[in-house]
């Protein structure tokens, strides 16, 4: 059975939602499409951090503002209802009598949580909710999971050999360069993650043994902040990490302090500390983190429940020996094959019972 007349403008707004990928956060993604006589007569959505959101935007594009009063709304997130860095959507909605509005799922930020749709009801206008909800949350598994976990969606990705090894043994000096274990399309992709996410995290060893800049360099957009993990402050200042200006948070067990545009951060490494990074991520407003450290960080997070996808790439060579990639349990979510090596996605399954998915 195809998609009802509902579902098909839903899944525009979720694909113009998708283009602010990168660039709105901490807001989530929103597209809106406006609909008369099953036409399209206006659409837009929230495509930077402070600026005009999805409502907004589409209710611009239209020629003739005499159209609206006739027209349906739809919108992949409630409307919000509070003045933040602009004012609240619904109140335009009302003001400009736009008499129906389909929305894919609730916002669960407790500033617009249901409070759209009562604004809405209560000015006369019919809201029509749950089309597309599940996919509606998928988009914003981000946003959702910030509010309702109070931590970052976390991402986990490594790369492995075809005999399941995520590296040769190699010392800790950094005298000897990393493997690549991927194709340069491979690693475009893990870039174009990089500048999707808020945050990125490694551990004290990657940074030793790899140097890596942690940024976005094989895709435009925006760089992550990151994060190093270093429990002893063993980390000179010379590594990329740390020398090139960008800002970088570094756990540690010993001090808070802040040297030019590094912050560190003490934590307690005695009890939890991955769920006190995250806690410290949740309090600074950082909505996403991949994570991309060595076998031991990965499987902290993994040990510990604190993650909710995982990226898998298997590369084509034999290492016979070496530093084994973690295991990990989850729902198995689907695969691709980029060039010569294979991404498997898996999903934490208690993260998407916690969105309803």
């Amino acid at each position: 059975m195809g998609k009802d007349i509902h579902e098909i403008y839903m899944s525009r707004c979720l694909e113009l939602a998708s283009l602010g990928k990168g660039m709105v956060e901490p807001n989530p993604l929103v597209g809106a499409v406006i609909v008369k006589d099953n036409r399209i007569i206006g659409e837009g959505y929230h495509f930077i951090y402070g600026g005009a959101h999805a409502e907004v935007n589409a209710i611009s594009s239209v020629k003739e503002r005499s159209e609206l009063p006739f027209s349906t709304l739809y919108v992949n997130l409630e409307p919000c209802s509070h003045y933040g860095k602009t004012p609240p959507c619904s109140e335009l909605i009302a003001e400009l009598k736009i008499p129906r509005v389909v929305v894919g799922s609730k916002d669960p930020n407790p500033l617009v949580s249901g409070k759209g749709t009562d604004f809405l009801n209560k000015h006369n206008v019919v809201v029509i909710s749950g089309v597309m909800h599940k996919a509606s949350i998928a988009l914003n598994k981000r946003h959702y999971t910030f509010h309702t976990k109070k931590r970052p969606y976390v991402i986990l990705k490594w790369a492995r050999s075809a005999d399941g090894f995520l590296d040769a043994e190699r010392e800790l000096d950094g005298s000897s360069s990393p493997r690549w274990l991927t194709s340069e399309i491979a690693r475009c992709v893990v870039h174009k993650w990089r500048a999707e996410e808020k945050a990125i995290l490694v551990g004290a060893n990657t940074v030793q043994k790899d140097n890596p800049q942690l940024n976005v360099r094989n895709w435009c957009g925006a760089n992550p902040l990151r994060i190093v993990i270093d429990p002893r402050l063993r980390l000179g200042r010379s590594y990329n990490v740390f020398s090139d200006g960008e800002p970088t948070m570094v756990f540690n067990g010993i001090e808070n302090a802040q040297n030019g545009t590094t912050e560190y951060i003490q934590i307690d490494f005695r009890s939890n500390p991955e769920y006190a990074i995250l806690q410290t991520l949740y309090e600074r407003k950082i909505q996403s983190l991949i994570i991309e450290g060595g076998e031991f960080t990965l499987k902290r997070f993994i040990e510990s429940g604190l993650w909710d996808e995982a990226r898998i790439f298997t590369g084509p060579d034999v290492f016979n020996a070496g530093v084994s990639a973690p295991q990990i349990q989850g729902r198995f979510a689907g695969y691709t094959t980029i060039k010569n090596s294979r991404l498997d996605l898996i999903v934490n399954p208690e993260s998407l019972k916690s969105l309803a998915l």
